[in-house]
């Protein structure tokens, strides 16, 4: 009988060291060794539960033992909304740890390619952040929300990357575009300005009209050049993006009759530049503005070759045959088109 006990308390006790040995193991695991085999990008919504965090992790099929994630996630009470980077560093427990305690990874904000609209800019907002279109367009659209006029608002932001964390509000997001503007306008650029006799919020707005004329960086400070010798000499600037701006961008060309739209921003009837940028203006844009080429020419017309480059000319006599050079191209490629 005594040896009966005996054989069952050492069956107990192994029992014990085991179930002990296993948790121990497991409290290890959980805690301190990597349970992921690749990235993931983890996007974490309001109102989602840590079980369905859980489910989304293991659907990347990235996971080496799923026990241990969903052993820990069992505990997490509450999660918070964010952008996450899970990597095959990360325990289970860290992961866990990341979307109770918020530990966001930034993303980028990338502001790119033709920002005509406060529209397009909200959609490509809305696009990167956790942020509606929505509020954003309805802030950037409020002249108390952005602290200026609302016709200024591409003054006050400059196409580039932004770290930000994807669940940041969209007036943080816009005080981070405006804090960056503000840094990128130095001291050395505003004296540049003042030598092209502008204002930063100027120069904003004629970089806009050559970011409307030319995607060929090469001639933006030729183009750049031109509209600021019209604007010494007196003349309109008459350029063509502004009266589409005036048609909300809509004509593939520009009739002649809609040179007479009424409009401030109609720079074929009004002297000097208009009220605002009529986009967004790239860096490169704001640049050639502010260093411009050192030229005499006050017209140009796209060269009849469609290779993206212009003609210029002094007078408008020589303007007129590069003009009709490029009509008389442009009509022969249509005809060609039509067969």
């Amino acid at each position: 009988m005594k040896k009966f006990w005996k054989v069952l308390g050492i069956g107990v006790l192994a029992v014990a060291l085991l179930c002990g040995g296993l948790y121990a193991y497991a409290y290890y695991y959980d805690r301190k060794v990597p349970n992921f085999t690749g990235e993931m990008d983890l996007y974490v919504y309001p109102g989602m539960e840590a079980a369905h965090v859980c489910d989304s992790i293991l659907a990347r099929g990235i996971v080496k033992q799923p026990s241990s994630l969903r052993r820990v996630f069992r505990k997490v009470e509450s999660i918070k909304p964010g952008h996450y980077r899970v990597d095959a560093t990360c325990s289970s427990m860290y992961v866990s740890r990341m979307v109770h305690l918020g530990w966001q990874t930034p993303v980028n904000l990338t502001l790119s390619g033709s920002i005509r609209t406060p529209g397009v800019l909200a959609r490509k907002i809305a696009a990167q952040m956790l942020a509606d279109s929505a509020s954003v367009a309805a802030f950037a659209t409020c002249g108390d929300s952005i602290g200026t006029d609302p016709a200024l608002l591409f003054t006050r932001i400059i196409p580039d990357s932004y770290q930000l964390h994807w669940t940041t509000p969209v007036k943080d997001i816009f005080a981070r575009l405006f804090k960056e503007r503000d840094a990128w306008w130095s001291a050395e650029r505003k004296a540049a300005a003042r030598a092209q006799g502008l204002t930063p919020e100027e120069v904003s707005t004629l970089a806009s009209i050559v970011d409307g004329e030319t995607k060929y960086e090469p001639e933006q400070p030729a183009i750049a050049c031109v509209y600021l010798n019209r604007l010494r000499t007196g003349m309109k600037l008459q350029a063509d993006p502004t009266v589409a701006y005036c048609f909300n961008y809509e004509p593939r060309r520009i009739l002649r009759w809609m040179l007479e739209v009424d409009s401030p921003y109609n720079t074929y009837r009004n002297y000097g530049l208009p009220p605002g940028p009529i986009s967004c203006p790239p860096k490169n844009c704001l640049e050639a503005v502010l260093n411009p080429d050192s030229h005499s020419y006050l017209y140009f017309c796209a060269d009849p070759s469609f290779n993206g480059s212009h003609r210029f000319a002094e007078s408008y006599s020589e303007h007129l045959v590069n003009a009709r050079a490029f009509q008389k191209a442009l009509t022969e490629r249509q005809r060609a088109n039509a067969r």
